[in-house]
């Protein structure tokens, strides 16, 4: 099991000092004279309400960087870095993916059978590498806004009347998946006489239209039980990365005095290898308790 991470890293520019006045400080427009390669991004994001009732979003700002970090526990020994990966900190967290689970293939030289991250990695395709290799990708659902569809559990959607609604094509999805079109029963593949519904979508003869991901980790993230016992198990590995994330900023990870993207990615290098080597020694001394002999 292998838990992927983002640990957010502080730019050492006065924009992240508030108490020193900057004019447009959060203009992502700007090269920064401190350190020109770090970039604007969101720490934090929250919903607050307001006097009304409605709720506004509250987003937190800082200049910097990103460190990905896969990570894995070993049985007795305690947590160890698999891959790391330092960008912009205007990167988006999926962003970090690919790179740290090639590094993480290449770390073990064998597939990893089970993924868990945080709602940031919600892509099919991560789905898609656990289900490649009989593993589970335990990730929260994040619909990004879009209508939920009620899916059977072989993956055919149910329109909103709840009717099992009928494949019509299959086609090669502009982000890279095969994807199948359903569409309404009522209408395909022959209109049903006598039968109506009230969706504006039949009134115009056309039917509600769902297309959806059939690749196996696209059928995987609508499909999967996120209550299910084993599920949750793989999702509390979750901890192994933020572990690792303690540990690093215990080392300084998340304010480095330097000012360029080389530096920060060194410093975060070393700062890996330091937790690594940590780990290493802890279990040479478990071991040398285990074999001695009295």
């Amino acid at each position: 099991m292998v838990a992927f991470d983002v640990k957010h890293i502080y730019g050492w520019v006065k924009e992240n000092n508030e108490r020193v006045y900057v004019k447009d400080r959060y203009d992502k427009t700007k090269q920064l004279a401190g350190d020109p390669d770090c970039k604007l991004g969101v720490k934090r994001s929250s919903n607050q309400e307001q006097p009304d009732g409605s709720t506004a979003e509250k987003k937190e700002y800082i200049w910097g960087y990103g460190s990905g970090v896969a990570a894995a526990t070993v049985a007795d020994y305690g947590d160890v870095v698999l891959a790391e990966y330092t960008q912009p900190f205007n990167e988006n967290d999926i962003t970090y993916y690919r790179p740290l689970y090639h590094q993480t293939v290449i770390a073990l030289n064998q597939f990893p059978q089970h993924i868990t991250a945080d709602a940031a990695f919600d892509a099919w395709y991560v789905y898609d590498d656990a289900a490649r290799h009989a593993g589970i990708a335990a990730i929260p659902l994040n619909q990004h806004g879009h209508p939920t569809y009620t899916r059977d559990a072989d993956g055919v959607p149910r329109c909103p009347a709840g009717l099992r609604m009928e494949p019509t094509k299959t086609f090669l999805h502009t982000n890279g998946y095969r994807a199948q079109r359903y569409q309404c029963p009522l209408l395909f593949p022959e209109k049903t006489p006598g039968l109506q519904c009230t969706h504006e979508q039949f009134a115009k003869k056309k039917g509600c239209v769902k297309d959806i991901n059939i690749e196996k980790g696209g059928l995987m993230r609508v499909t999967i039980d996120r209550d299910h016992p084993i599920y949750k198990g793989i999702y509390c590995q979750r901890t192994s990365a933020e572990r690792i994330n303690s540990q690093a900023k215990e080392l300084g990870i998340e304010r480095p005095k330097v000012r360029n993207q080389h530096s920060v990615r060194n410093l975060n290098t070393l700062i890996y290898l330091i937790i690594n080597v940590r780990a290493l020694n802890r279990a040479k001394s478990i071991n040398r308790g285990i074999l001695q002999i009295n």
